[in-house]
């Protein structure tokens, strides 16, 4: 017992010395203070692929790469612009789920804590993703439908990026921001006609990271869901480059071609 009593009191001076232990972090109290990356700022689209039907408006019936479906295809061959722009519908291929796969530049901001705001110069669309609230049944659907948002948790066990291999994962070492929309405008895929219909699903993933020179990119993957006239999801994945500043952003009005 004397020696126990002897060892405590060794130990004492040492304990001292740790001081009171690290508070905890506090929590983030909303969806800007948890951000584990920053998306805000001027982007410009880069286009790596699909140039035949991204920076023209491609042919009626030109519909390659889009999985539609025999009811989706009829729709498509339909296409009249003149008629689209006679009742006012010439922002059809603008609604969110073709509106980032168009040639253009976007501003990323926050509109409040817990709403990521996306503006795009072409068309002149608003995307509001809310990672608070949800949709409201029987809303009128829009253009850009209602986007519940969340940032994704940290992958387990995936390790620290490898070095020398290019760019490097920002924030989670992977996706970092999942968006999904609904209450959408029925509209098009593309400019020439392929439709989805109000009951389309949109799913985004947004994946940020930065290359060996500095500049940050962001890609997002898109899965348009919409059994009506697509025999499977249609998946496409879009390049973004930040800008130092608003040069090149330039408002522009939806067009029907």
């Amino acid at each position: 017992m004397r020696s126990a009593l002897l060892l405590m009191a060794a130990l004492l001076p040492a304990f001292a010395q740790l001081g009171p232990a690290p508070a905890k972090p506090k929590p983030a109290r909303n969806a800007k203070e948890a951000a584990p990356v920053d998306f805000t700022g001027y982007w410009v689209s880069v286009v790596t692929e699909d140039w035949r039907w991204r920076m023209v408006t491609p042919a009626v019936g030109d519909f390659a790469g889009i999985p539609l479906s025999a009811e989706g295809r009829k729709t498509g061959n339909a296409w009249d612009p003149a008629k689209d722009e006679a009742a006012d519908e010439q922002c059809r291929s603008y609604g969110a789920p073709a509106v980032m796969r168009i040639p253009g530049r976007v501003h990323i901001a926050w509109a409040d804590e817990n709403t990521l705001q996306i503006d795009t110069d072409q068309g002149t669309q608003t995307r509001l993703l809310h990672f608070a609230g949800k949709p409201t049944p029987g809303a009128a659907p829009t253009w850009q439908g209602y986007s519940v948002a969340q940032w994704e948790p940290p992958v387990r066990g995936s390790g620290s990026p490898q070095q020398g291999l290019g760019a490097t994962r920002e924030g989670n070492l992977g996706r970092s921001l999942e968006v999904v929309t609904t209450q959408i405008r029925p509209g098009y895929l593309r400019k020439n006609g392929p439709p989805y219909s109000g009951n389309t699903v949109l799913k985004e993933f947004f994946d940020l990271s930065v290359e060996r020179s500095g500049d940050p990119w962001f890609v997002v993957t898109t899965i348009v869901e919409g059994p009506q006239n697509l025999n499977e999801p249609f998946v496409t994945s879009t390049n973004f480059k930040k800008q130092r500043d608003a040069a090149g952003f330039s408002p522009t009005a939806c067009s029907a071609r």
